[in-house]
């Protein structure tokens, strides 16, 4: 039976405003602080509204994109912990390290941050490859991950 949609925009605003104030690692979790809230949910509803909200697991928790992006541009506070290291490969390539698992929500924050410097990403598991146009666009990218992300190792 199709979920009425009323029901799903108030099951999908109390997910982002659980994930926005606790730590939850599992589904099965997010499913308890619901009923907890007097909102019923599966486990199945649970997976699918995570998806269309566009939530990521970083490391062991849920993260709501919101808390990954602010309105004027990338917050990476979340993130930076989960980079380890960057360096450059050749001169259109920079390789930045993550954390295992935490590739893909690295290279989302990159991507939706705007950055003229990147051309484009491709993450893997703990691996983000990030293009740039040239030489120059790469060393400015290599500075400004610098800032955002000060204790990752720089090759």
């Amino acid at each position: 039976m199709p979920t009425d949609p009323t029901q799903q925009s108030a099951r999908r605003a109390e997910i982002l405003r659980i994930l926005k104030k606790e730590s939850i690692t599992r589904q099965e979790d997010l499913v308890n602080a619901l009923s907890l809230r007097g909102v019923e949910a599966t486990q199945a509803s649970i997976s699918r509204d995570l998806k269309e909200l566009g939530v990521a697991k970083v490391g062991d928790r849920y993260i709501a994109p919101q808390n990954v992006r602010s309105a004027g541009g990338a917050s990476f506070d979340i993130l930076a912990g989960f980079v380890t290291g960057m360096a450059p490969a050749g001169a259109n390539l920079t390789v930045v390290k993550t954390s295992t698992g935490a590739a893909q929500s690295v290279a989302v924050a990159l991507d939706q941050a705007g950055w003229s410097e990147i051309v484009g990403t491709i993450s893997g598991d703990d691996t983000i490859f990030v293009a740039t146009a040239g030489l120059r666009q790469q060393q400015q990218l290599m500075a400004r991950l610098g800032q955002v992300f000060p204790k990752a190792n720089k090759s």
